[in-house]
């Protein structure tokens, strides 16, 4: 038994030190650069065939061999990674999102690389580096743990790499030559992914698909690390691997038996679904989300979609081979489709797609061997798997860019290997098509007619209500949630949909095929899937429909890993290609949505302040009619929310009133951040209907963070906030919102994808707790004089000026009682920042509340009742 268990605890420990290299390189790499390398295992996969060919194929000897793939050709890789896709990234300022699709596309690329030159079979003669000794390999790792710490901590590189990773800007400024430290790190994660790969390499599955994919499993040791520590990363690994073995000795009987052979094989596995869903995730919120696209995507002209769907059309002459390899195409349009709404439309980094399209095709293979006829059971199976969604909903509403990625990937990889690589799961199953449609050329047409039917779904979705605040989810997600979004309760949505449609997906695809194929849905097709519809472009309905096209088309008519390396090669370039749909011609504009040329300044600044019903004859100022003359009119703004209805002129002061009482107050509020930095110190403040009140002070004295309390956005440590007596402390942003308190944002927070009338839509139809009033768009483009053809224009590329108007019409169409302003003036011109003020003074004579954080002392001087000033986190006066 003693035997039995130090031979187990040896063989976990060579496992375990593989998995401790794949750690230090990802750290390494982290450290240096910023970016989580998904590619690491596509790396070490490709070292590990260049040591085989240069060893079998070649015949050298195997130390040169070795040196020759470790120190040349491994650093080699990822040089050239830092040089042509990851350092261009940096300079364009990409976010950490961008390079993650990056890398994704730079895994894809090598595994179609090596497929293409390598075949897909699988490799058993791989040659042994160091032997079966794994305490070698375990000096070989501690060795080289010890030499990454000494260089980080007492060597002036190891200063140079901690001022990079503290701030690289910074860095630079000091005469850092950050390129290089970057390149370092790029050299010396590729160094370990090389070892790691003909260290395993004699162990595993070496072929294109395998490795990469076990590979990635063992991510699990850097994400429990925080991507920071070695010594937590190499123990992970080592006491992972060692558990690992020891669970093989355990055979109990019955259903448990074949599940704990599953764990105990993939408890690396367990480890990662684990460290994504339950650990902090890596990365921040707001700073490493998909970018929304660059510019507004014109509708698809009609002749585009009468093309798509000629092309579609033309399999039904096809025959044989022919028309059976046609009929993957519009099962997997649907599956990518599902893409669309969760990436395209929603934003969220959804890696796992492959895994309910797998478990929608096992589903129905089930129900139909229970009995049920193949289109019941398909329908049934996509009500079961839809709810599977939640599984990566959840998290993803806590969770954004690398540790949503992370988070979806585990949950992808954890449904391959103890679902669809388990005998239990999968053994002796067929699937059938439905009676009816035996005949490939029949179930190509019901194909069409299900896809066709999901295009028309999504694309409603996409136009409606709830297709603006999955825009403004995905463009500014904070900017969604002050405009009252339920974000939480979208993004479940998203998931749950996009589960849906991609296990409708996955059940055509397994009756197409007449089998359920676990290769098909494995976690390396989700992002090969992933990468294709990023490059094609994700929010446009033709990307599932042209990929899926592409996808089946280059590898059934060429050698397997074209279409991957294709893929892979566009999705490298991200940052710097734009989608391909992207280069289709637009569909010109009604005559009523015709640009306008915006006008000067000043002419903007006095259609700031004019009444909804003044000079209704005229055309608006940003249609570029004549502005009107004279004084400011009086506003009459209790249609929006005014709260004292009162029709006092801008500038009410000179007519005093009794103060009515204030509505929201703060009550003696502390924030304390984690590791005690106190930006809060029992701040008071009660902000009183029909006055402005302003908070000045320096940067760094809690101005933005008693607006962010106020605002639900952050939630103090103690104190209360209340609303006419009632504490809503722990009311979220978008639930204050719908309760009248509306806000703004110091860095702009509109949604640039949508059009400026549909921005301010966005705020009529999520901002009110009741159903909103029709007419309060409408009031608020004209309030902010955004109601020409200006309306028309989407949000992005529009001046600083107009976007500020945008943002406050947004706020003013929900109809609130209290607008809390964070520098409304930032980026704003003289004439547009006396415009605001008039704005503002109206407002406020209106009978609304109006809290301004602003550094402009002029604006505060002319518009403010009170004025606090703050200081280390006290209000001083």
């Amino acid at each position: 038994m003693a035997s039995l268990t130090y031979d187990l605890t040896l063989a976990g420990l060579a496992v375990g030190s593989a998995a401790a290299l794949t750690g230090i390189g990802l750290i390494v790499t982290y450290r240096a650069t910023g970016v989580l390398n998904l590619a690491h295992g596509a790396i070490a996969m490709v070292c590990a065939y260049v040591l085989r060919q240069l060893v079998v194929e070649w015949g050298w000897p195997l130390g040169p061999a070795a040196l020759m793939t470790l120190l040349v050709v491994a650093p080699g890789i990822g040089l050239v990674l830092d040089r042509a896709v990851f350092r261009p990234l940096a300079l364009l300022g990409s976010n950490p999102a961008q390079t993650l699709v990056a890398s994704i596309g730079v895994f894809v690329l090598l595994v179609g690389g090596a497929a293409l030159v390598w075949g897909t079979g699988a490799r058993a003669d791989a040659p042994v580096l160091l032997g079966d000794d794994p305490w070698t390999q375990l000096t070989a790792v501690v060795l080289l743990a010890l030499l990454v710490g000494a260089v980080t901590r007492w060597t002036r590189f190891g200063r140079e790499l901690r001022a990079v990773v503290d701030n690289r800007p910074l860095a630079m400024l000091g005469g850092i030559d950050a390129d290089r430290v970057s390149a370092v790190g790029w050299a010396f994660g590729a160094f370990t992914a090389g070892l790691t790969g003909v260290l395993l390499a004699p162990y595993v599955r070496l072929d294109p698909y395998g490795m990469p994919l076990l590979v990635v499993e063992v991510i699990a040791v850097a994400v429990v690390a925080r991507m920071r520590s070695l010594p937590v990363a190499i123990v992970t690994a080592l006491a992972l691997g060692v558990a690992q073995a020891q669970l093989t000795r355990f055979h109990p009987e019955g259903f448990a038996g074949p599940l704990m052979q599953a764990v105990g094989a993939n408890l690396f596995v367990v480890a990662l679904l684990v460290a994504a869903l339950v650990l902090p995730g890596v990365g921040g919120r707001g700073q490493d989300a998909l970018p929304p696209p660059t510019a507004s995507a014109g509708r698809v002209p009609g002749g585009v979609w009468v093309t798509a769907g000629i092309l579609f059309l033309l399999p039904f002459g096809f025959a044989g081979t022919d028309l059976h390899t046609a009929v993957q195409v519009p099962a997997l349009a649907i599956v990518l489709l599902s893409l669309v709404v969760v990436t395209g439309r929603g934003g969220q980094i959804a890696l796992g797609q492959a895994a309910y399209a797998g478990l929608g095709a096992l589903f129905t293979a089930l129900l139909a061997a229970g009995g049920l006829p193949e289109l019941v059971a398909l329908g049934v199976a996509v009500l079961l798997v839809a709810p599977l969604g939640l599984v990566t909903g959840w998290p993803a509403i806590r969770r954004h860019g690398l540790a949503l990625a992370l988070a979806t990937l585990a949950v992808g990889v954890a449904v391959s290997r103890f679902v669809f690589a388990q005998p239990y799961a999968t053994a002796g199953l067929d699937l059938g098509r439905p009676a009816g449609f035996a005949d490939d050329r029949r179930y190509y047409a019901l194909e069409l007619v299900v896809l066709a039917g999901c295009l028309l779904l999504v694309a409603a979705l996409r136009r409606g209500r709830t297709g603006r605040a999955l825009a403004a989810l995905r463009d500014h997600e904070a900017g969604a949630e002050a405009a009252g979004v339920r974000v939480s309760l979208l993004k479940l949505l998203a998931f749950v949909l996009g589960a849906a449609l991609a296990a409708l997906g996955g059940g055509l695809l397994g009756m197409g095929l007449r089998a359920f194929d676990p290769e098909a849905y494995d976690p390396v097709r989700g992002l090969l899937w992933f990468a294709a519809i990023i490059v094609l472009g994700a929010d446009s309905l033709l990307s599932p429909l042209a990929a899926a096209a592409l996808l089946v088309a280059l590898d059934a008519g060429t050698r397997g890993g074209v279409a991957a390396a294709a893929v892979g090669i566009l999705a490298a370039l991200v940052g710097r290609v734009p989608p391909l749909t992207s280069w289709l011609p637009e569909r010109r504009p009604s005559a009523s949505a015709v640009t306008a040329k915006e006008p000067p300044p000043g002419r903007r600044a006095r259609a700031a302040a004019r009444p909804p019903g003044a000079d209704r004859t005229r055309p608006a100022v940003a249609d570029g009619g004549r502005p009107p003359t004279g004084g400011p009119a009086p506003l009459s703004l209790s249609g929006t929310g005014g709260a004292g209805g009162n029709s006092s002129p801008a500038g009410g002061r000179a007519h005093p009133r009794p103060a009515p009482a204030p509505r929201l107050r703060a009550h003696d509020l502390t924030l304390v951040y984690p590791g005690g930095l106190t930006a809060l110190s029992h701040v008071s403040l009660a902000l009183t209907p029909g006055r402005v009140t302003a908070l000045v002070g320096p940067n760094g004295a809690g101005k933005s963070t008693l607006f962010d309390c106020l605002a639900g956005t952050l939630r103090p440590t103690h104190g209360r906030v209340t609303l006419d007596d009632a504490d809503i402390t722990a009311r979220p942003a978008h639930a204050r919102t719908r309760l009248g308190i509306a806000r703004s944002f110091q860095q702009l927070a509109v949604f640039p994808s949508l059009t400026v009338e549909d921005n301010v839509r966005l705020g009529t139809e999520q901002g009110h707790a009741h159903a909103p009033s029709p007419a309060a768009t409408e009031q608020a483009l004209r309030l902010l004089g955004l109601a020409g053809a200006v309306r028309h224009r989407p949000a992005a590329g529009l001046p600083t000026g107009t976007l500020r108007r945008v943002e406050l019409a947004r706020a003013l169409a929900g109809g609130p009682h209290t607008l809390l302003l964070d520098e409304p003036a930032a980026g704003l011109d003289a004439a547009e920042t006396d415009a605001l003020a008039r704005v503002l003074a109206a407002l406020a004579a209106d009978g609304l509340t109006v809290l301004v954080v602003e550094h402009d002392p002029d604006l505060v001087a002319g518009i403010a009742h009170t004025v606090h000033t703050m200081e280390g986190g006290r209000i001083v006066s």
